[in-house]
């Protein structure tokens, strides 16, 4: 996941979370409504991803929202943004550097996918499995 919604996603749910004192939450929240604001200001508050950013804050750990916002800033270009990248990064530093701050969202697509975090291993042992070229090998 891109910087930028990473930020966002974690952002939103560290607005909810109960281990970060009030003070840092006004911080984050800060922090949050300037990275919206930039959003709106270099793709428009009437933008799919402004709406997308919207529609997530009200269920942030709906993960087809994540989903939907994570497309949206893709398809208008927001992780190769500079600026963007920026704030989305001083954002997440705030959020990690307090107690219970840390949040972490992964999203797999596809098949055979493994996701390790905080030092994890995953790995996948596909068995059984014929392709294409095992096919040919066989018919023969």
């Amino acid at each position: 996941m891109d910087p930028v919604t990473t930020a966002i996603i974690a952002a939103l749910a560290s607005g909810a979370s109960s281990a970060i004192p009030e003070v840092a939450r006004k911080g984050i929240t800060d922090g949050y409504e300037g990275l919206k604001a930039l959003l709106k200001k270099k793709f428009g508050t009437d933008s799919d991803v402004v709406g997308a950013v919207e529609k997530l804050e009200s269920k942030p750990e709906s993960e087809g929202r994540q989903k939907v916002a994570e497309e949206e800033l893709s398809a208008a270009g927001a992780s190769s943004d500079a600026e963007l990248i920026r704030v989305a990064t001083a954002l997440l530093d705030q959020i990690k550097s307090h107690p219970g701050g840390t949040h972490y969202a992964q999203i797999a697509q596809g098949s055979n996918i493994a996701q390790a975090s905080e030092g994890g291993t995953a790995t996948v042992k596909v068995t059984g499995w014929r392709g294409p070229k095992d096919e040919d090998k066989n018919d023969g």
